[in-house]
């Protein structure tokens, strides 16, 4: 189990940098996890110090720093999402025809709603009976 780098020192950090040295084949890049110790060290003993503990470049060190102080920015879902409906071009048209004992009665509206059309043709077929 990995120790956590807050409680490491120098000299084991140092410890495990060298031992990477001993095993790693070619130029291989230095891994996250002593990336990691190291920035961690560096936060508390200065950058400089530690750069030069470790025989890192320390304008490598201070960026490595820098991205790992900024949290990771996750995409939040929206909490709101508004649908607008598509606005129609052309005008709803209908005609209502009404009849009874007394007589009929025709409307013929444009861009108004079928509930409007009810209400205003029940309210003159009232009137008119």
């Amino acid at each position: 189990m990995p120790r956590r780098t807050d409680t490491l020192t120098v000299e084991e950090v140092q410890a495990r940098f060298e031992a990477w040295r001993q095993k790693r084949q070619g130029r291989t890049a230095i891994p996250d996890e002593l990336w990691s110790a190291a920035s961690q060290l560096a936060r508390r003993h200065g950058v400089n110090r530690i750069a030069a503990a470790l025989h890192l470049d320390g304008g490598k060190l201070k960026r490595r720093m820098a991205v790992a102080g900024t949290p990771a920015k996750r995409a939040v879902p929206p909490a709101f999402v508004e649908l607008i409906a598509p606005r129609t071009t052309g005008l709803a048209e209908c005609t209502i025809e009404l009849e009874g004992r007394r007589g009929q009665l025709r409307i013929h509206c444009k861009g108004t709603t079928a509930a409007e059309l009810a209400t205003l043709s029940r309210a003159l077929w009232d009137a008119v009976s």
